[in-house]
């Protein structure tokens, strides 16, 4: 990715029967931390109107990105058990396709047997387990392995 000439676009509506993708964020890349540019998604059921999580894409590959994956999904407690990460995430591939990923990684730690469907249901590989470097952030905070799904787009 060119990052001088990166600009944020118009995801569009991202829909799903009562789930939507609701746009509250767009975040600027940060290269002295190793930010890349994303976008963040509140999960809202359509008919209530009730946040059930939220999920983002973040644009680019760097070291970083490497074991921290290109997406980052979380969903409330009780609204678990139907599928939004995966209908979430199925529902940003063109996004992603749109700023030029192929493939598109995302990653999960290999106990999250939820975060391992998760990348399944969505039509997500597994590509490999990789060990995290010790000199990142995640290994810092106690994090030793990734598995990392690819998604091609």
């Amino acid at each position: 990715m060119d990052r001088t000439r990166f600009s944020f676009l118009d995801p569009g509506k991202l829909a799903d029967g009562e789930l939507e993708l609701v746009l509250v964020n767009k975040v600027p890349a940060d290269e002295a931390k190793g930010f890349v540019p994303a976008y963040e998604f509140n999960m809202v059921n359509t008919r209530s109107g009730e946040v059930m999580g939220g999920i983002n894409l973040r644009i680019g590959l760097n070291e970083r990105i490497k074991y921290g994956g290109q997406v980052g999904y979380a969903v409330g407690k009780e609204f678990q058990g139907r599928r939004l990460a995966a209908r979430s995430l199925k529902l940003l591939l063109p996004l992603a396709k749109r700023h030029g990923h192929e493939p598109l990684w995302v990653t999960c730690d290999p106990g999250n047997a939820a975060s391992r469907r998760t990348c399944e249901l969505a039509g997500g590989a597994l590509a490999d387990i990789v060990d995290i470097p010790q000199d990142s952030e995640l290994y810092r905070r106690g994090e030793r392995k990734k598995c990392r799904y690819r998604f091609d787009l």
